[in-house]
């Protein structure tokens, strides 16, 4: 792109017409779609001493006649970022709505809160249909991102609505969040410096330069998350989770398994309840199993991220739990997962398709009993929705068997987590730990 002068430009600032045309110019070959007003158009608002572009922030500055600009260089350092990221629109993140969600006023003046945000527009609109032929004027973009050409709605037993967005997506709009999060922060801390400083000419409440021009923004607004060094490891959730500021400790951290977006839950294994790390809310959701009963999951095809793209990075993850990390395994409903989509792959069969064989129907694994009577558990891996009405029941394993298997394939796939694991390998434990998992049969579960 070359460095052309924009309209309006004046000492490497432009007015905010012309950034966004700049913003649209710049981003028209991204995998992710950007929207026109994102300087002008709300939720942006200028007076507020920012705008968001993607997971940017860029400060405003206002001059002495109204007229608001920005700084060409920020915006062109925004889209550039936007430009890198790519994007799959087969993989999705659900995001709403949620029953039990608190309920929040959105306007010009409060955070992003880009869940809400979209979660109101579509129930006021009527969903996304008529949210997209209402007028121009109305709310439709997020950070500059036209979420609109990205939302999925899915209905789930022809009733219940639900809206999903790419995960690139849900990560650029959760990095948008925090970096705003940090600015009214950084801006917060400002003011409390300014006012606890009598009126003196040395400490200015706002910058001013010779021209008049006004700049609100602080500084170290955008600072980025820390990266996290296990600080967390062997503690207990439950214990843990009660403590003040914990939540703000875990947002200032990076996620622990992508290590790009902000943290914003701490991620813990169900089973053993020791905390694992502090993830981002596309990642938590990734690794969540998909329940149908709460002894039966349905296998996605997030799985294949889970078990083949990113595998080290998952087993790593999971493995932050000691008890897992002690038995070399999974916890249940992901051992029940990994069973169906990996080891019982060679089983699923597959019908003819336009361009090659497809495999049937959508896997299912359910299981009776539990992990803390391994000899009575038993998986049970079956096809759902098969075109010819076959291949139900594709095979029953043993809780223990799957527990081997699983054990065979870590030490092939991923060696360095295997050699990280065993009962031998967790010295660091606490002193006062909770038992693993119960003893129940007397055999095979007594760890410690």
């Amino acid at each position: 792109m070359s460095e052309r002068v924009m309209p309006g430009r004046t000492d490497g600032l432009i007015t905010l017409g012309a950034a966004d045309a700049l913003w649209v110019e710049l981003t028209a070959d991204s995998a992710v779609p950007t929207a026109s007003g994102a300087f002008t158009c709300s939720p942006a608002h200028a007076r507020v001493g920012y705008v968001l572009l993607g997971g940017h922030v860029v400060a405003t500055v206002g001059a002495s006649g109204g007229q608001w600009s920005v700084p060409e260089v920020e915006v062109r350092r925004a889209a550039a970022e936007l430009n890198a990221v790519g994007m799959d629109r087969q993989d999705l993140v659900r995001i709403g709505p949620f029953r039990g969600a608190p309920r929040q006023e959105c306007n010009e003046e409060t955070p992003l809160r880009w869940r809400q945000r979209i979660t109101r527009e579509l129930q006021e609109l009527g969903g996304p249909e008529q949210a997209a032929r209402r007028e121009v004027c109305r709310p439709y973009h997020l950070a500059g991102i036209d979420w609109r050409q990205l939302l999925v709605e899915q209905t789930r037993d022809g009733t219940q609505r639900t809206w999903w967005l790419p995960r690139a997506v849900v990560r650029l709009l959760d990095m948008a969040e925090h970096a705003e999060t940090q600015w009214a922060q950084a801006a917060a801390r400002t003011r409390r410096a300014s006012a606890a400083v009598t009126e003196s000419p040395s400490h200015p409440r706002q910058s001013r330069a010779a021209d008049g021009r006004q700049t609100t923004s602080p500084q170290g607004s955008t600072a980025s998350p820390r990266p996290y060094n296990k600080e967390l490891e062997g503690q207990l959730y439950s214990v843990l989770s009660r403590k003040p500021g914990i939540s703000r400790r875990v947002a200032g951290w990076a996620c622990a398994v992508c290590h790009t977006a902000p943290a914003a839950v701490l991620d813990h294994c169900h089973e053993h309840g020791y905390v694992r790390a502090p993830v981002c809310q596309s990642c938590n959701t990734q690794e969540r199993p998909d329940h149908l009963y709460s002894n039966d999951i349905r296998v996605a095809n997030r799985y294949t991220r889970l078990f083949h793209t990113d595998t080290d990075d998952w087993l790593r993850h999971w493995h932050r739990c000691p008890g897992c990390r002690a038995r070399t395994t999974l916890p249940l409903p992901h051992l029940a997962a990994w069973t169906a989509h990996i080891a019982c792959r060679s089983l699923r069969p597959t019908h003819r398709a336009p361009g090659g064989r497809k495999p049937c129907g959508v896997l299912r694994v359910s299981w009776t009993g539990s992990q803390q009577a391994p000899r009575s558990c038993l998986l049970t891996v079956a096809v759902d929705f098969c075109p010819s009405g076959e291949h139900r029941v594709l095979a029953r394993v043993p809780y223990r068997d799957a527990v081997e298997r699983f054990r065979a394939w870590l030490a092939e796939t991923a060696p360095a987590v295997a050699a990280a694991a065993g009962p031998d390998r967790l010295d660091g434990l606490p002193t006062q730990f909770r038992p693993v998992i119960a003893d129940t049969s007397g055999e095979d579960q007594a760890l410690f």
